[in-house]
Parts: C-alpha cells; structure tokens; sequence
C-alpha cells in the first residue's frame, strides 16, 4: 500500500542544511496498523507528511495504493490525496464556526457528489465513532475526546484506503485516548483501513501491528 524508497528530505537556507530524512526504506503492506516512534525532532512529522504527500523529498521514491506521485501535477496530486487519503491530528484542527456534520462534511466537497448524499455520508460517519447526536453541536461544545472523533469521522468520511494519523492521543488522557485507539483498531481490523500512526505513546505504540523507531532522521528499529 506504501513504498518509500532512499527517502531523503533536506531543508537549506543560506546559511545551514538540516537533514530531517535520511535514506528511509519502508513498506507498508494493505491493511496494517503502523506506528512511528522516536524523539521530537527526529523526523517523524516529517516522514508522515510525505507519505500523506503534504511535502515532497528531496530525493527518493515514494508509492501510495500502488501509484507513482513523481509525475503528478498538484491538482492531480490534491485529488488523489482527497480520494485515497485520510488524515488525523493531534489539535483535531477542526472549524469553529461550523458545526460537527459540517466539518465531516468538508473533505466531500472536492468531489462531484449531491448535497444530499454529502450529509448523508457524513452523518454514517459521525454514527460510526458514537456522535450522531451531536451533529448540530459546534466543536467548542465538545471534550477533546469528541472532538478528535470528529476528527476521525471527517478522516473516514470518504472511505479512504489510507489513514495517517499524527499523535492522535496527544492530546488526550489515557481514557479517551484508550477509546480513539478502539476506534482506530476497528477501522483497521473491521475495515481493513491502512493505518500509519506517529505517537510518543509506548502504550499506544504496542496495540498496533508493528512498530518503527526515528532517530536523527534515520530509520534505527
């Protein structure tokens, strides 16, 4: 499902070059829950933003649901990100100004589909992580538990092949971070949802199918 191949990713400005990626090697087979560990700093961001192509490499070769982004133009990049890719993060980075089945809705507007079948894919989603009755509610009426299953029926709402997922627990207490990583294992065991996780969370880390170390940019485990 994902091939990343001599990853490197290198940010320079006049004065200094700062290696955040180095040679990263990895597949990712359909169906498995992967997370990520290792120091802030290390690359982990980094690497989840290229596999999400949210930012290119510096050198590499990079496959996602068996396509080569090399040559895509953005827009075509922009459509496949929309079509194969879901996306959770740890401020839940949800519109205050809308409601919940608004925010689901959103990354269903890039798509030639009715109003009428938008909302009702969104309402399935708000159904299927527990908060159907609070459709109407806006995000500040939310605890942060809710709100990151906002986040994650807005990630699933398209029926994406892949989800990533950047400390999706972070922000969270053990409790409600117990219950979004439920809900994680059920996409990925009922659903068959790729997964790829970035956590500092070892507990977390153990409930999924395999994990993999950062450091310095480099793949060590």
């Amino acid at each position: 499902m994902i091939k990343l191949k001599n990853i490197k990713k290198v940010y320079r400005t006049k004065t200094i070059e700062t290696t955040a990626l180095n040679d990263i090697d990895l597949h990712v087979p359909k169906g498995e829950f992967l997370s990520i560990m290792g120091p802030s700093g290390c690359g982990k961001s980094t690497l989840l933003n290229i596999i999400g192509l949210l930012d290119a490499p510096s050198d590499g070769n990079i496959l996602v649901a068996g396509k080569s982004i090399k040559n895509y133009a953005s827009k075509e990049t922009s459509r496949f990100r929309n079509e194969k890719l879901g996306f959770i993060f740890q401020s839940f980075h949800l519109i205050p100004d809308l409601s919940v089945l608004d925010n689901v809705e959103l990354p269903l507007l890039y798509r030639s589909i009715s109003s009428k079948e938008r909302r009702t894919l969104a309402e399935e989603a708000l159904a299927s992580v527990g908060l159907a009755n609070r459709k109407s509610h806006f995000p500040s009426q939310l605890s942060g538990g809710q709100k990151q299953r906002v986040a994650i029926a807005r990630a699933i709402v398209g029926n994406p092949e892949i989800i990533l997922a950047d400390e999706p627990t972070g922000n969270l207490d053990s409790v409600m971070g117990d219950e979004i990583m439920g809900i994680l294992t059920k996409l990925n065991k009922e659903e068959g949802t790729t997964i790829v996780m970035v956590t500092h969370d070892e507990r977390m880390a153990k409930k999924t199918d395999r994990l993999i170390r950062l450091y310095d940019g480099s793949q060590v485990a």
